[in-house]
C-alpha cells in the first residue's frame, strides 16, 4: 500500500512569507539595477544619468519579475519553464550587453543561459508536477 510522504514543515508564519514575497522583487531589482549601472559606467565616475539608468533598469526588472511570477504558475510545465528561461536569458543578455560586447555575443550568451535555465526548470517541473500542473511531491 502506498503512503503519502509528509511535506516539508512550514517553519515561517504566513506574515513572513508575505513580507518576503513583497520585498524579494524589490531587492533583486535594486541589485540588478546597480549591476547594470556598474557595467554601463565601465569603471568611470558615477553620474546622475548613471544613477537614473540604474533605477529605471531596477524598475523594469521588478515589473517584469512580478509579471513572470504571476503568469508562469498558471501555465503548463513546458511554458512555465520557457517563461522563466526567457526572463533569465533576457535579463542576462541585457546585463552582458552593457559591458560593450557585440550584439551577437550578447545574444549567444543569453541563449546559452536561457537554454540551461530551461533544461533545469523543465526537469524540475516535469518531475514535480503532473500533466495538469498539480504538484506531485
Amino acid at each position: 500500500m502506498a503512503h503519502a510522504t509528509p511535506g516539508y514543515p512550514d517553519i515561517f508564519s504566513a506574515r513572513t512569507h508575505q513580507a518576503v514575497n513583497r520585498t524579494l522583487p524589490v531587492l533583486l531589482g535594486l541589485v540588478y539595477g546597480f549591476w547594470a549601472a556598474a557595467n554601463r559606467r565601465d569603471g568611470g565616475p558615477i553620474t546622475g544619468w548613471n544613477v537614473l539608468f540604474g533605477f529605471v533598469t531596477a524598475l523594469a526588472f521588478v515589473v517584469a519579475f512580478i509579471g513572470v511570477r504571476a503568469l508562469a504558475p498558471r501555465l503548463k510545465r513546458e511554458l512555465h519553464a520557457v517563461t522563466w528561461a526567457s526572463f533569465a536569458g533576457v535579463a542576462f543578455g541585457f546585463l552582458y550587453s552593457q559591458t560593450g560586447a557585440s550584439v551577437l555575443r550578447s545574444t549567444g550568451n543569453a541563449l546559452m543561459v536561457a537554454g540551461f535555465v530551461f533544461a533545469v526548470l523543465f526537469y524540475r517541473y516535469y518531475t514535480h508536477e503532473d500533466a495538469a500542473g498539480h504538484r506531485v511531491s
